[in-house]
């Protein structure tokens, strides 16, 4: 079969290698459509903290069912689906205490295992999740759909809650929509105006903030939740929480200064980098500081039940469409070299109809 490989940064190929042979209790599938996410479009450039080359990428993905036995899933030859791509070990403290998102040997696919920008792959069955009828470049979003959503869920978003995420890429858009499902007022902020503008009008957002400099951050943030006072002094209120989709040390910051007194603030976006910042403001504010890693299968399955159901549509995601394995080299250096003018990228590897 063919396989994509990013061999270095900025390097891909395209190689010949040996299908997969399903195991005892794996099912072979057939890859149908596989999403460019930030962290492969990272794993391009070289500044993903979470690979090692050379490797084939991708772990959001759909995929027809070729081959798999009778199992308690109700799982069939010829099914469209998906699969939780994150491979835990099932014996470190984190799961056996139920986060297994956040395996301490985590292994997700396309970063430190090979992903889905291939022809075939061999799943655990426990892994495959009906598709329930969507199509199969919807099916493909729903992985980073969980990412924003299993954020939003950690930080504790409820109804009424003034939201701002930072960061109008794909996983600050799925964040944002995930917030707004909750019942939260949510605004984006972003570095590229034309880019915020379009993804606020398209997903129903309830503003921006243009994030030009630090002194046009701060103004934006207090425009919208105004101010308070204590002892005759005017302070921002800020927001009641905000969730970083960036991965960058200014991001953060922006985060932490944007968030209220008492409000909560996570970290989605992955980074090389360090940040100094004065860190006694999350004890002066008594913040509440969250990380989230992955997803849970049962976002998986809550997402695509959402999604079936009409109640989000993620039709307006999907900017840039490749058809056939042999165009995702020029998909991954098209994404790279315009990433402002790009949101979600998709490679369709095959169709549908191959397994009966």
């Amino acid at each position: 079969m063919k396989a994509l490989y990013i061999t270095e940064p900025g390097k891909t190929e395209i190689r010949e290698i040996a299908k997969p042979v399903r195991k005892s209790g794996e099912a072979l599938l057939k890859v149908l459509s596989v999403g460019i996410c930030g962290s492969d479009l990272g794993s391009y450039r070289g500044t993903f903290a979470y690979f090692d080359y050379p490797r084939i990428p991708g772990h959001e993905f759909s995929a027809e069912i070729v081959e798999i036995d009778d199992n308690d899933y109700g799982l069939t030859p010829g099914m469209i689906v998906t699969a939780n791509p994150y491979f835990n070990c099932g014996k470190c403290y984190s799961c056996t205490h139920g986060h297994v998102n956040a395996c301490m040997d985590n292994k997700t696919m396309g970063c430190q295992m090979d992903g889905a920008f291939c022809e075939y792959v061999s799943m655990p069955i426990e892994r495959i999740i009906d598709g329930k009828g969507l199509n199969p470049d919807t099916l493909a979003l729903i992985e980073p759909f969980c990412i924003g959503y299993h954020g939003a869920l950690r930080a504790n978003v409820k109804k009424g809650d003034k939201v701002l995420i930072i960061g109008a890429g794909t996983i600050g858009v799925m964040a944002g929509i995930s917030a707004k499902s909750m019942g939260a007022e949510v605004y984006l902020s972003d570095v590229i105006e034309d880019k915020l503008a379009k993804n606020v009008k398209d997903f129903g957002f309830d503003g921006m903030i243009l994030n030009s400099s630090k002194e046009a951050f701060l103004k934006g943030v207090e425009d919208i939740t105004g101010y308070t006072f204590d002892k005759g002094e005017k302070r921002v209120k800020g927001f009641d929480t905000t969730i970083e989709a960036v991965g960058m040390a200014q991001t953060f910051q922006d985060a932490i200064d944007a968030c209220c007194f008492g409000g909560n603030v996570c970290l989605v976006g992955v980074s090389r980098q360090k940040l100094d910042f004065d860190f006694t403001i999350i004890q002066k504010k008594e913040l509440n500081i969250y990380g989230s890693r992955n997803a849970m299968t049962s976002d998986f399955k809550d997402l695509i039940d959402l999604v079936s159901s009409g109640k989000v549509d993620l039709s307006n995601m999907i900017t840039n469409t490749y058809v056939g394995i042999e165009n995702a080299p020029k998909a991954f250096s098209d994404f790279s070299e315009n990433r402002s003018h790009m949101l979600k990228v998709m490679v369709e590897i095959t169709q549908p109809g191959f397994a009966k």
